[in-house]
């Protein structure tokens, strides 16, 4: 019997793989666990436009995150810090500190976890961090770190 996984089923397949597995295993395991359904032409249909519908919103993410690595192009991000003498500051910057710098001057939501620093910023001036907005996209923001 053909069947169409609607989760993960450990040793058989993925969620939307179609398999084809003995009637007793689907009838007693796979279809009263809601595992799957059987594969007919409605089910095989609606698997399909599912596929379709996921294309097209990762089709818009992708189109949103280049969008936005476009806009953050020309920007910048101003951190204020004490500092000693010399332009050493006290600590470092952290991306908590540029995210919420960014949240406020640019009304730009980027979280904290998607940039990446190199090496700590421990002086003043501008630095251009990565931002991996998605897999296929990375942005760059520059950060001025003044003295405060």
């Amino acid at each position: 019997m053909k069947v169409i996984l609607l989760q993960d089923v450990k040793s058989l397949g993925k969620k939307g793989d179609i398999v084809n597995v003995s009637d007793g295993y689907a009838r007693n395991m796979i279809l009263p666990k809601k595992l799957g359904v059987e594969a007919n032409a409605q089910n095989l249909n609606d698997l399909k436009l599912q596929h379709r519908h996921a294309d097209k919103v990762a089709e818009e993410q992708l189109e949103n995150a280049r969008a936005l690595a476009k806009n953050l192009e020309d920007k910048y991000v101003e951190v204020r810090i004490r500092a000693g003498e010399g332009g050493r500051t006290f600590g470092s910057v952290s991306t908590k500190e540029i995210s919420a710098a960014a949240k406020q001057q640019l009304h730009l939501d980027i979280d904290k976890k998607k940039m990446v620093l190199q090496e700590p910023i421990r002086a003043l001036g501008t630095y251009e961090i990565s931002i991996k907005l998605h897999p296929k996209v990375t942005g760059k923001l520059r950060v001025k770190v003044t003295e405060a």
